[in-house]
């Protein structure tokens, strides 16, 4: 019976992650045609692909500083707006621009030192509130798409010899996934 139990389990860890994952790529693609009323399934997904490919070709072309320059000064004139759409293109930007802000992992003791967390450094110096000893920390949750921005002294942080990609995904998974496909010791 126990070897059942294990082949049981050992199911679960490779068909729940793959039907997951299954099931959300569908549920978007889906969702895409639907808003889009497109019938066939996946062609709204490849669309606003397309669509995404096509605007950030053009982005990077010579019309793109021009372009931004004119939708920031058009958003930032709505206060809602304005706040929604800063917010959503700097996060976008510390993640997938040339100006990436979350490629510093640190390790930050918290507690007096009794407890410590991996996050990422967003800015090294505070001199704009006055505060250059200050850095500014972002720690994202586990299992969340969410996240705790913290300004600690300089000297509480360590840098981390680790690729902030594996960084993230060891947070992310809740200390499970080192990154890249692996796991700690107990995974498979």
């Amino acid at each position: 019976m126990k070897r059942v139990v294990n082949w049981f389990l050992q199911g679960l860890l490779l068909l729940v992650p793959v039907s997951v994952t299954i099931y959300v790529f569908v549920s978007l693609f889906l969702a895409i045609d639907g808003w889009l009323g497109i019938p066939i399934p996946g062609l709204g997904f490849l669309l606003l692909f397309g669509l995404t490919v096509l605007a950030g070709f053009l982005a990077s072309s010579f019309f793109a500083g021009r372009m931004q320059r004119g939708l920031d000064g058009l958003f930032s004139r709505v206060p809602f707006v304005k706040l929604l759409y800063g917010a959503v293109r700097d996060l976008l930007g510390a993640f997938v621009s040339d100006e990436r802000r979350f490629d510093q992992p640190v390790l930050v003791e918290l507690f007096g030192g009794n407890a410590q967390a991996i996050g990422f450094i967003t800015r090294p110096s505070l001199d704009l509130i006055g505060r250059p000893d200050l850095v500014s920390v972002y720690l994202p949750q586990s299992y969340n798409f969410s996240g705790l921005m913290i300004v600690v002294p300089r000297e509480r942080i360590r840098p981390l010899d680790l690729p902030a990609t594996d960084a993230l995904a060891f947070v992310l998974s809740g200390g499970v996934s080192l990154g890249t496909g692996r796991r700690g010791p107990g995974g498979t």
